[in-house]
């Protein structure tokens, strides 16, 4: 069966679809994107990603494509005509099509959306073989990372180097303060020498991750503290524990950073706890209905 795409109001085969060339989207990077986990035919926390959208939309005075109604209801359609039930969605506004120049158009123009989903592996039943390594690098980014924009370049080029080196992700960190940001595509969390969980607090420094604020409301219902503190590098190389959390990893634990293990190398017993509390979310939360 041939994937199906959502073009600018169109459901069209992936393989003919397409976008101008004066999309500004190609041309300057100019737009806003989202990914979604689909679980069982339900989107994971779709409130939190639309309202995520809404707001880098208008951080960058791009307004919403289609109501948000409209927006839901191709979401849904995609993912069916595509009989997709695990997967990840991904949706990208852009400011449209114009003559390249670098100002807004003069005359304003619809702007642009696509959106496809693709099948990925059944959520993991258990930690044990989920964890991954990572390593550490400078944090080359523009300053407004809390805009989900899809000017993406520093955060692949961390990526590949990750993976150059065996990992599944790159831990970012400011060169002047040495203090952790985030990962290259992912909220990064440690327990730190105390056992206090902590992550670094929403400010235009980090993207206020989605999964990252569906499992703090989770810990706030079991009643388990965490601490919205940064955190620098030496802290981090005396954690007992690291992770990683994102509509793709979920809650993953970190076992080696820079190739030094994290605590004892495993799995440790809070981020199992999370992992477990984060499962539950995905998979019974009534909150998550279609």
């Amino acid at each position: 069966m041939s994937r199906i795409a959502y073009v600018n109001g169109r459901y069209v085969p992936q393989r003919e679809a397409s976008v101008n060339v004066e999309d500004r989207g190609y041309q300057f990077g100019d737009g806003i994107y989202e990914v979604v986990h689909l679980y069982d035919g339900r989107f994971i926390d779709e409130d939190r990603h639309l309202d995520r959208l809404e707001r880098s939309l208008k951080a960058i005075r791009l307004p919403m494509p289609l109501t948000r109604a409209a927006l839901s209801h191709v979401l849904k359609e995609v993912a069916r005509r595509n009989r997709v039930t695990e997967g990840l969605l991904y949706m990208q506004v852009t400011r449209g099509v114009a003559h390249r120049d670098h100002p807004f158009p003069a005359q304003p123009v619809p702007p642009a959306l696509v959106v496809t989903v693709k099948r990925i592996k059944p959520y993991p039943t258990s930690i044990a073989n989920w964890g991954g390594n990572a390593i550490t690098l400078p944090d080359l980014r523009w300053k407004h990372r809390d805009i989900k924009s899809i000017n993406l370049l520093p955060n692949i080029l961390a990526r590949q180097a990750a993976k150059e080196q065996g990992a599944v992700e790159a831990i970012l960190y400011e060169e002047d303060t040495q203090v952790v940001t985030e990962g290259a595509a992912t909220s990064f969390w440690i327990v730190d020498e105390q056992g206090a969980i902590r992550t670094r607090g929403l400010s235009h420094a980090i993207l206020p991750g989605c999964t990252r604020g569906a499992l703090m409301a989770e810990l706030q219902q079991e009643g388990i503290a965490f601490d919205e503190r940064a955190f620098t590098l030496d802290e981090l190389k005396r954690a007992r524990e690291a992770f990683i959390t994102s509509a793709t990893s979920f809650v993953k634990p970190m076992l080696k950073i820079d190739g030094a293990p994290v605590g004892d190398g495993t799995p440790g017993p809070v981020t199992t706890k999370l992992f477990e509390i984060f499962a539950r979310h995905v998979k019974g939360g009534a909150k998550n209905a279609a």
